[in-house]
């Protein structure tokens, strides 16, 4: 038995953050009909946000939250949970997808960072938050001119950034692979992503906002009276719904054009004992993304766990909950992936794994879609950084339904949508082909780089 098998034989295949004591008592479901001004359909992190700044900006607003399951359960309870200033995926995703904004977009994400914290001080959420910053390590011969632009791109925007070379970068995170590295050291750090949406679910609670779990939507009517949207048990009636649902609406015809459930699989080490953790260094605690054509991410956890993810996968459909990434086969490669980056922690075992849709546009990140005249708003399209740039698209999200004419909802990433994504079977031999280019790439070449950069002309970032 090699590795991977080994060190996943014990494990649990459910999120390490759900697996906790500190999980509060589920909400009622919604047993019978009510009326409110704004109805919040998702209980992730975009739906808590939204209900929260809401009923903030307007006190009197009747506000509702029904969730089709149980609070943080869906993507939000998922992440690798590295936060950052960023609201559009990244500064060089930001530059790509919107350049003629990424001031004012930069801008945002700062004021938006400054409106989390403020959040999480006023509610004494206490979500595990550590200041290490960012850190995007180099692997591969290439390394080092991807490195150079990023520290470039960061320094030109007023980011804290320092550029260091192999031994800087091993004296911060000890792998045989990383040959450089850039540090962004402020507005960003890590935080136990569950324990957030909890904290938010109660600063909801504080705010007098309904939560119904267990309740989910299950047809949209509008009336004379206003929208009629109905539940297994009961119908709510609303002036304003918002539709904070990311991946899990990407079932629905026309978001599946612009939305595809690709799915982001996950590991958490047992903690490491001083002598292991002695062995990496990582005494900043940075969160780390390397440079691999198949990124990885990783970041320690309070109790001193790796996090360590990144391996995509696709079902055809885009099946949101397959059987089979709730076995070791999905996670071989992730953990072998895991042995290389840390030879030095050859004994270590896994205590659980995880996967979940992630709900990808070739823009890889929020946009919204207008319903019933606009009194229906979808905001979604997070593929990673979404913990913290989910409060920037709630709020987005909040004006655009309002009607409400602030600098923001006039921009471009506000008043258009993604690329249209081909259906079935076209998106499953798609995806199939370029995860497997990605796999095989830095190792083999060949007709793998034509491929991607194909598949990144039609908008999708892969590398």
């Amino acid at each position: 038995m090699g590795f991977a098998e080994t060190a996943l034989s014990n494990t649990k295949f459910m999120p390490f953050w759900l697996d906790s004591d500190d999980a509060p008592a589920c909400e009622p479901e919604l047993t019978s009909n009510i009326t409110v001004d704004l109805l919040i359909v998702g209980g992730g992190f975009t739906g808590l946000w939204a209900a929260i700044q809401a009923k903030e900006a307007a006190p009197s607003r009747t506000v509702a939250i029904i969730e089709g399951g149980k609070v943080a359960h869906g993507a939000s309870g998922r992440p690798g949970a590295i936060v950052s200033t960023s609201v559009m995926h990244g500064l060089s995703n930001a530059i790509r997808v919107f350049p003629d904004d990424l001031d004012e977009l930069e801008r945002l994400g700062h004021e938006n960072m400054a409106g989390f914290m403020d959040t999480l001080e006023r509610y004494s959420i206490d979500c595990d938050f550590e200041f290490g910053g960012e850190l995007t390590v180099g692997v591969g011969a290439d390394c080092q001119d991807i490195l150079r632009e990023e520290y470039t791109l960061n320094k030109e925007h007023g980011h804290d950034v320092t550029l260091l070379d192999g031994t800087e970068t091993k004296e911060q995170i000890n792998s045989p692979l990383f040959e450089g590295a850039v540090w962004s050291k402020k507005y960003s750090g890590t935080l136990h992503p569950a324990k957030l949406a909890w904290g938010l679910k109660a600063a909801a609670k504080v705010l007098d906002i309904p939560l119904y779990e267990n309740t989910p939507l299950t047809k949209i009517t509008k009336t004379a009276g206003g929208l009629v949207v109905t539940t297994p048990r009961a119908k709510i009636t609303a002036r304003k719904t918002l539709l904070a649902t990311n991946a899990f609406a990407a079932g629905h015809r026309r978001i599946k054009k612009r939305v595809v459930l690709v799915r982001d699989r996950i590991l958490a080490t047992n903690p490491l004992s001083s002598e292991q953790l002695r062995s990496i260094g990582w005494q900043n605690r940075q969160g780390v993304y390397d440079t691999r054509t198949q990124m990885n991410y990783m970041r320690l956890t309070k109790d001193n766990r790796i996090i360590f993810g990144g391996r995509l996968g696709y079902f055809y459909n885009g099946n949101p909950d397959p059987v089979e990434d709730k076995t070791q086969k999905p996670f071989v490669r992730l953990a072998e992936a895991f042995a290389r980056t840390f030879p030095q922690l050859d004994g270590v075992s896994f205590s659980h794994a995880w996967s979940g849709p992630i709900g990808l546009t070739n823009r890889m990140a929020v946009h919204f879609q207008h319903y019933f005249g606009g009194d229906v708003i979808y905001a979604g399209g997070y593929s990673g950084f979404g913990v913290s740039a989910s409060r920037f698209g709630a709020r987005v999200g909040l004006a655009i339904l309002d009607q409400e004419k602030i600098p923001e909802t006039q921009m471009a990433f506000a008043v258009s949508e993604p690329g249209y994504i081909p259906p079935e079977p076209f998106r499953w031999l798609g995806a199939k082909i370029t995860l497997y280019a990605m796999d095989t790439l830095d190792e083999k070449g060949g007709w793998r780089r034509p491929w991607i950069r194909f598949v990144e002309k039609l908008g999708f970032p892969l590398t």
